[in-house]
């Protein structure tokens, strides 16, 4: 690591490592950052950034079902916080691979992307639950890091364990997290800030300042990318007071990669907050744009889709409402969603195959169909949106 890229203003210090190599290691200083919120550079985008999101919230809960949309930003946000560490999935697979892990038919190194972001999902909604009725500890970011590394490439790295090793970012160590002796002392402080009551720092802001820290501390093996992600969207849930867990910034960071590491180092080096808190505050408003806009078209073509069907009846609205809790399902499923039999629901199928509500997947086996239109809007980068 480039000791010279840190200035008298970095939000830490570079300390010389020996052991296992010749280098130098940062440790971010202690929370909260000596830094002071910049209302004049900071404060109308902060106050955009908390009205997207008590619009989103406000209109999150006129669904019928809040699944309907938290279900679909959660799988978005696996799928892109995986893309973000190289792991690329596209969301049929992801929602495949739910409804079938074995997937007998798929390559292994396939099935283990796919294990991977679904093990995502998993451990972002575990994270949820967690926290709904407790604070965040060290025992919840390693309970949901255990559920992120079960059974995949990094399993072999300590699973829920926090790292006894040192480890460095990039092939040329561009950043080297601190010594593996300074994990449990930072950590401590990460929880003692996350849990206090400090009215001076914006909840939104704070949820910033955490994720930086933890992603400098870096306490993991392998996944400290992922678990930082998910931790950030816990706590926007918890601390703004989210009857539902409604914003993700993943797919934001994803776009804008270069930009999100950069800000983030640049508060190592140089002690730069100003930038990345506006860059986070930009990502919560277009995130939240965005999934106003998943909702308000999953709204349009829940009502929409019975109006396509000519011979519309109880068993039809049924197979539809469940497309929209998932876009996947096959003759069988469906059978079994409406307790009919394979010949009636292949026939129920058939009808929406011919107004277009349906399309087959792939050459899958068993025969899959989804709605192109669903996975459009709750997944897509080119949704069509407002």
């Amino acid at each position: 690591m480039d000791k010279s890229l840190f200035s008298d203003t970095a939000a830490g210090i570079a300390v010389r490592l020996e052991k296992p190599f010749n280098d130098w290691a940062f440790i971010p200083a202690p929370l909260p950052p000596k830094w002071n919120f910049d209302r004049d550079q900071l404060g109308d985008l902060l106050g955009d950034a908390r009205e997207e999101l008590g619009t989103l919230n406000g209109i999150g809960q006129t669904l019928p079902d809040p699944e309907l949309l938290v279900r679909p930003l959660q799988g978005r946000e696996s799928i892109s916080s995986s893309s973000i560490e190289g792991t690329f999935v596209t969301p049929e697979q992801l929602l495949l691979y739910e409804l079938d892990p074995s997937e007998p038919d798929s390559p292994d190194e396939k099935k283990a992307d796919w294990m991977e972001v679904y093990n995502y999902n998993r451990a972002l909604r575990q994270g949820c639950e967690m926290i709904d009725n407790q604070p965040i500890t060290n025992h919840t970011i390693r309970s949901i890091h255990a559920t992120l590394m079960t059974g995949v490439r990094g399993k072999d790295k300590s699973p829920g364990q926090y790292r006894n090793g040192q480890v460095q970012i990039g092939s040329n160590a561009r950043y080297v997290p601190p010594p593996p002796h300074e994990i449990e002392r930072l950590m401590d402080n990460f929880i003692e800030f996350t849990n206090s009551e400090d009215d001076s720092i914006n909840p939104l802001v704070k949820a910033f300042i955490a994720h930086y820290q933890f992603e400098a501390i870096h306490p993991f093996t392998d996944g400290n990318g992922r678990i930082g992600r998910a931790l950030l969207s816990m706590m926007i849930y918890k601390w703004q007071e989210h009857v539902q867990p409604w914003l993700y910034l993943s797919p934001f960071f994803e776009k804008y990669k270069d930009e999100y590491v950069r800000n983030m180092f640049r508060i190592s080096t140089s002690g730069d907050w100003n930038t990345w808190i506006e860059f986070c505050l930009r990502g919560t408003v277009q995130q939240s744009k965005d999934a106003i806009a998943r909702c308000h078209r999953f709204r349009e073509l829940r009502a929409e889709f019975p109006l396509r069907v000519q011979s519309h009846s109880p068993r039809t609205h049924t197979l539809i409402e469940s497309l929209f809790r998932n876009p996947i399902l096959s003759i069988t499923e469906a059978a079994e969603t409406m307790n009919v039999t394979y010949h009636t629901a292949k026939g129920d199928i058939d009808r929406l195959l011919d107004c277009g509500i349906l399309t087959q997947l792939g050459n899958s086996r068993p025969k899959r169909y989804y709605s192109d239109e669903i996975v459009a809007i709750a997944y897509r980068e080119t949704a069509p949106l407002l």
